[in-house]
């Protein structure tokens, strides 16, 4: 392991100029800084993070806790923050919480032990109005932004998170302009602050239109392609037969679209569906998805910037982003609905 004395002694200098090199002390010259550097990099020195923490009083660390980076609406978030992480000169430390309200609380209070500077975190969401891992969140002091909105729980922490009411509302304003009246909703978990904002934003375009909600139509999902799938067979059971489904999020759109497909159910002839996200798989399914497109990058980008400003002691306020209607094959004009009799595969 190559030594700061091992530099020194290469370029001709003390041992304190080397450090003062590291720290980019202001009493070095630029010239001198540029050749010990230089030497450095030749040498293949590797700066202790650990010392400078210990002067610094800094890990040089951010946290970073996400459902599953498997799950693609994480994946550009991620990538935005690791970018801006590299760019300040920190690295960033990846939980999964696979969202178990236990695995969210190891995973905290794991990078709280690692003395991380900042923590993100995209909450596991809980009906419950208190939670004590993000009570000690608080009492620790470390800068924390919410990937997410905020709920009773964490309602002390700084948020970036979608303007999904809005877009939800847009959805149902589309489909409601192509003349459908009947239309399904497929709801996320009720716990989850996303998934209510979505299905109020859905409701309200609806009492605009002077349509009463029909709740009927509304069917308990949760996140995933399977669940969607599971949501679809549960309406065709129950014989319910809407112009037009609009689902949470994409995953249990293209859950709820395979599944009719494979039924026989015509999109966008039969039944007009949207999604929510736009994930890549969306604009590549095999009838290319409506859907709202979450500012997935511009989500880290500002996260990040907020706890830059958390670091430094600055004014932050919550940020809330707007989502894009993004108009594919799956929707269309309303010409009749799913076929009577449509139950088995």
């Amino acid at each position: 392991m190559v030594r700061l004395k091992d530099i020194a002694a290469r370029a001709g200098v003390s041992i304190m100029t080397v450090s003062k090199v590291m720290r980019n002390a202001s009493d070095i010259s630029e010239k001198t800084k540029a050749r010990v550097r230089q030497i450095a990099q030749e040498m293949g020195y590797v700066p202790d993070s650990m010392a400078q923490g210990l002067r610094t009083r800094r890990t040089k660390l951010f946290g970073l806790v996400i459902s599953t980076i498997a799950n693609p609406i994480y994946a550009r978030t991620a990538m935005a923050l690791e970018e801006r992480a590299q760019e300040l000169g920190y690295g960033l430390i990846l939980s999964h919480s696979l969202n178990e309200v236990e695995r969210e609380e190891n995973c905290i209070r794991s990078l709280l032990s690692r003395r991380v500077d900042g923590l993100f975190i995209s909450p596991v969401y809980r009906l419950a109005p208190t939670a004590r891992v993000y009570q000690e969140l608080e009492r620790n002091g470390t800068p924390t932004v919410l990937l997410g909105h905020q709920a009773p729980f964490c309602s002390q922490f700084l948020s970036v998170a979608c303007d999904d009411l809005t877009a939800a509302h847009a959805l149902t304003q589309h489909l409601l302009q192509l003349g459908h009246r009947r239309i399904a909703f497929f709801a996320g978990p009720m716990a989850a602050e996303w998934a209510l904002q979505r299905r109020d934003g859905y409701c309200k375009a609806l009492r605009e239109a002077d349509i009463e909600v029909d709740d009927r139509l509304i069917f308990s999902s949760g996140r995933t392609i399977e669940d969607g799938r599971d949501s679809a067979r549960q309406m065709l059971a129950e014989s319910i037969r809407p112009t037009a489904i609009q689902a949470v999020n994409d995953l249990v759109a293209i859950g709820a679209a395979t599944e009719l497909l494979n039924r026989g159910v015509r999109i966008p002839q039969d039944v007009s569906i949207t999604g929510f996200g736009d994930i890549l798989t969306s604009g590549h399914f095999q009838v290319p998805l409506t859907t709202a497109r979450q500012p997935k990058f511009r989500l880290g980008d500002s996260a990040m910037e907020l706890m830059v400003k958390l670091l430094q002691g600055e004014a932050v306020e919550n940020r809330s982003l707007s989502a894009d209607l993004i108009v594919r094959a799956s929707t269309g004009p309303v010409s009749g609905a799913i076929p009577p009799g449509t139950t088995e595969a």
